[in-house]
């Protein structure tokens, strides 16, 4: 009786242990074979595009200090920084006061030996009548001397009044050549205060903007001291660091996008214009110039900028998303969906880009891959 009363016992509580048992047993096999949701994607056909990103600042192809060229003190500065300027346009003005009168002195020098070269040329041709006069009269002489008229020593000075004659013109011919080398020293030193004249209006070498003005009227300034920095707007360009890696890929004339980080949605179209035949050998990465085909409403020298420059593209082939792609044992690969089930299946990849890659072989259009990190063999729930 106690037997029996003990089996029942024991069942009475056993069946709750057992139950307890089939319930876990059963949730543990229902959480490992129900199917799981997952992110589903099929495979398909599409571009695969290769981009060598960059990162750099907006620059101007020609960029210009003004400076002035003479020392003098500033009068008037007629632009301010971010306005526009015209070719030609006046930019800065010095004080001209000093050189004006340098100037108009020159400009008498110069008249001065215009009249000295007057004088010296009345002098030739009067020297001349008296070589001729002298001539005439030792001619006579000459002749009656032979006719014995007259005597040697008439004839002996009338030579020497001519010898006197010519050398009194040869010297007034080379007062002639020595007035004129005075005009033209004069009038180059006139030109030379002319320029430096013309030095103290500072014009504009091309349209472009001014970027920074470092100088205000009343400063006095030097030969190179700094007044404006400005900029050709006709050729602006990001100047981006690209990873020496790229060197063999990028080549002047590639496609690329340009993205400024005051605002990074925008994507604005680029070429390739040039790169440097160097390698910072600190930051292993080199220079290239990416032309800008439109800016953006509002932009600023030197604002930093995402270049990504198109090196290789295929536009239709099989693809995947590079997020999809995984390594087991150093093979790629990627989780396929078969009989509703994850597989591993190994992939040979081409072209990479940054979200795509390329697959020759190993999938196919229309075949379903799941993320990588599914468990193999799961269930997959559509």
């Amino acid at each position: 009786m106690d037997g029996r009363s003990g089996g029942i016992h024991w069942l009475r509580k056993g069946w709750k242990w057992l139950l307890l048992a089939v319930l876990v047993g059963g949730g543990v096999t229902y959480l490992r074979f129900r199917p799981v949701k997952v992110e589903l994607h099929t495979v398909a056909s599409g571009p695969v595009r290769r981009e060598v990103m960059g990162t750099g600042t907006l620059e101007a192809r020609v960029a210009v200090t003004v400076s002035p060229e003479i020392a003098s003190r500033i009068t008037s500065i007629g632009v301010d920084q971010g306005d526009p300027i015209d070719k030609g346009q006046v930019l800065v003005t010095l004080d001209d006061s000093d050189l004006r009168q340098q100037v108009a002195i020159a400009a008498a020098a110069l008249e001065e030996s215009k009249a000295g070269l007057e004088r010296t040329h009345a002098d030739v041709v009067r020297a001349e009548a008296v070589v001729t006069q002298a001539r005439k009269d030792h001619e006579r002489v000459a002749d009656l001397t032979k006719r014995q008229v007259e005597t040697q020593a008439e004839l002996d000075r009338v030579r020497e009044r001519l010898d006197i004659a010519q050398a009194e013109l040869a010297r007034a011919r080379v007062a002639v050549v020595e007035a004129e080398s005075r005009i033209v020293s004069a009038e180059r030193n006139l030109e030379y205060h002319d320029a430096r004249l013309t030095d103290t209006r500072i014009a504009s070498p091309f349209d472009g903007l001014v970027v920074a003005r470092r100088r205000e009227p009343g400063d006095v300034v030097v030969p190179g001291t700094p007044i404006l920095d400005i900029v050709d707007t006709g050729e602006l360009w990001v100047s981006a660091w690209v990873d020496e890696s790229a060197t063999g890929e990028v080549r002047p004339g590639q496609p690329a996008r340009v993205v400024f980080r005051s605002d990074p949605r925008v994507s604005l179209a680029g070429e390739v214009v040039r790169m440097a035949p160097s390698v910072d050998r600190e930051s292993r990465e080199f220079l290239v110039d990416v032309r800008v085909g439109r800016l953006p409403e509002r932009w600023a020298i030197g604002q930093r900028a995402e270049v990504f420059i198109l090196t290789a593209e295929k536009p239709h082939v099989t693809s995947l998303p590079t997020r999809l792609v995984a390594h087991r044992d150093g093979r790629p690969g990627a989780m396929v969906v078969v009989g509703g089930r994850a597989r591993w299946r190994e992939l040979t990849p081409g072209l990479r880009g940054a979200t795509a890659v390329e697959v020759l072989d190993g999938l196919l259009p229309g075949q379903v891959i799941v993320a990588p990190d599914v468990r193999e063999g799961a269930r997959i729930a559509r």
